[in-house]
This record gives structure tokens, C-alpha cells and sequence, in this order.
């Protein structure tokens, strides 16, 4: 059986936490000066930190140029490696916070402004905090359409919850299908189209429509809708993912949108919206 402690383990080697992480800062935000205004210290601290790591592991890790930090042929085996050992560490101090106080921890979440509106997240947070009313939530919002996914590769997030164009879209991440809705065409309760007897999309191709990013999920629903009818797909008005922006524009004059069963369902009625009597062509994953 080995030693616990091994004089030629890299732990003894003199390898601090704090070099580790401030080292990785710079690998992630591609610069010294971006890794000290995200870390909050000076780009003199930030060299003297990856020094002193460099110095530990024996060899150089990162190299300066004019495009920002670069990995060396060590730093690339060796970083990325130790972005997950240290992940683990992180997540173990949580765990062990978590089995002495069973109804504390913490979990971070980013999400697709779209599914955060749906009031899914917000029904899996209240009954968490129900079981585990010490649960600390931590949530910020994810562009998913767009396949960004940088919290989960730079480990500062858990998971991930949104909607992406296909399972196997970006090959370091893990997908898996948590349920399947349509997607509906909505606009203002009091809208020109809100008001007529019976809309079709040949009559929607002159509406001022709201939609995603290009190359979005959803918005290639859209066009996919039109195309199979043979007509033009709409201009976007507006571009954006923004739901508090679409929920205004919506408020105010005749826009139309594309957006989840699931959203109107729970926030239709609040936020005056309403459904037109067109789903697009296929439910989509989320």
C-alpha cells in the first residue's frame, strides 16, 4: 500500500490552490490583465502566481504573445487536467458542507431566459428550498440557442438548462432531453393579429416579428414553418432573446413572436399575450 503522504506526489511539490486557480483564470479569459480584473488583483500578483505554479510543476505553463496567454505543450496536458481536479475538490467541500447541514449547499444553475420564463426553474427551485430551505440557488442566464456554454467549461456552473439545436451539437458537453414541447406563434392580447377571425402564416409574412438570434433553435423553426408552405420566411423586426424586451414590444403595438407552449401556458394571461392558432411544425426539446 502507498504512503498517504508521497514525497514524489505533486501536493508536496509545493503546488498552492491559490496559484492553481488564479493560473487557470488566465487560461480561461485567454489574458493576464482580463484574469486580474476578474480576480480583482494586479496583473503583477497574476504573473507572480503563475510563476511561483510554474515553478512548483518544473515547467512553463502559459507563454505571452500578441494575441494574449497561450498554453504550452505542458500547460495544455497539464491545466486542463487540473481545472477538473480542482472542480472535484470544490465539489467535494460543497458535499461535505452539505452532509454536515443536510438542508444547506449549493447549486448553480444557468438558463435560457425563454426557460426561465416558462416557470419551469421556478417551480424546481420552490419545491428544492421546500426539502432544503437552507439550499443556496445560484442562477445566471445562458444563451443555449447559441451553444454557450463557457459556465459549464469553466466549472462555474452545474448545469445548464435551455434548449439547443441537436443532443450532439458541441461534443464536450452532456445533453440529455428533460421533455419535448411545441412551440406556438403569440403576440399582444390586443394586437391587430389578436383581433382576426383566423390568421394563417401566408398573412403573418407581413408582421413585424420577433425572434431569436440566427441560427437559433426556435427561429429555425420559424423558418422552417414558412419554407414548408412554400413562402418567404419573415424578416425579424427585432432580434433578440431578451423576454423582458419581447414581453415590452409585445405590451405596445401588433409584433408577433415565436414562443414555448410552456411560457404561455404559465405567464399568458399575467403579461396579456396571446396564442394564435399556428404551432410550428415540430415539438422541440428542451
Amino acid at each position: 500500500m502507498a504512503p498517504i503522504l508521497d514525497p514524489d506526489d505533486s501536493a508536496c511539490r509545493g503546488i498552492r490552490l491559490r496559484d492553481l486557480r488564479v493560473t487557470l483564470a488566465v487560461m480561461q479569459t485567454g489574458s493576464w490583465s482580463r484574469a486580474a480584473d476578474a480576480l480583482g488583483i494586479t496583473q503583477s500578483a497574476v504573473s507572480h502566481h503563475v510563476s511561483d505554479l510554474e515553478r512548483a510543476v518544473g515547467q512553463p505553463l502559459l507563454e505571452r504573445g500578441q494575441g494574449g496567454a497561450t498554453l504550452t505543450r505542458v500547460g495544455d496536458q497539464f491545466l486542463p487536467l487540473a481545472a477538473e481536479a480542482l472542480d472535484l475538490l470544490d465539489q467535494s467541500l460543497r458535499e461535505a458542507t452539505s452532509v454536515g447541514d443536510p438542508g444547506s449547499g449549493e447549486v448553480r444553475i444557468g438558463a435560457s431566459g425563454p426557460y426561465i420564463a416558462g416557470g419551469f426553474l421556478a417551480a424546481a427551485i420552490q419545491r428544492a428550498q421546500q426539502y432544503h430551505p437552507q439550499l443556496t440557488v445560484l442562477v445566471e442566464e445562458a444563451d443555449t440557442g447559441a451553444l454557450d456554454f463557457r459556465g459549464l467549461r469553466e466549472r462555474r456552473l452545474d448545469v445548464v438548462l435551455g434548449r439547443m439545436s441537436a443532443l450532439d451539437a458541441c461534443a464536450d458537453i452532456q445533453a440529455e432531453v428533460l421533455f419535448s414541447e411545441p412551440i406556438l406563434v403569440a403576440t399582444g392580447a390586443q394586437s391587430f393579429w389578436a383581433r382576426l377571425p383566423a390568421v394563417t402564416l401566408r398573412d403573418l409574412m407581413s408582421a413585424r416579428w420577433l425572434l431569436g438570434p440566427p441560427d437559433t433553435a426556435i427561429r429555425a423553426l420559424v423558418v422552417e414553418a414558412f419554407q414548408a408552405e412554400g413562402l418567404e420566411p419573415p424578416r425579424a423586426a427585432v432580434s433578440t432573446h431578451n423576454m423582458e424586451l419581447r414581453m415590452q414590444l409585445l405590451a405596445r403595438s401588433d409584433y408577433v413572436t415565436s414562443l414555448p407552449a410552456s411560457l404561455l401556458r404559465a405567464n399568458g394571461e399575467r403579461w396579456g399575450l396571446r396564442a394564435l392558432p399556428i404551432t410550428l411544425q415540430r415539438p422541440v426539446p428542451a
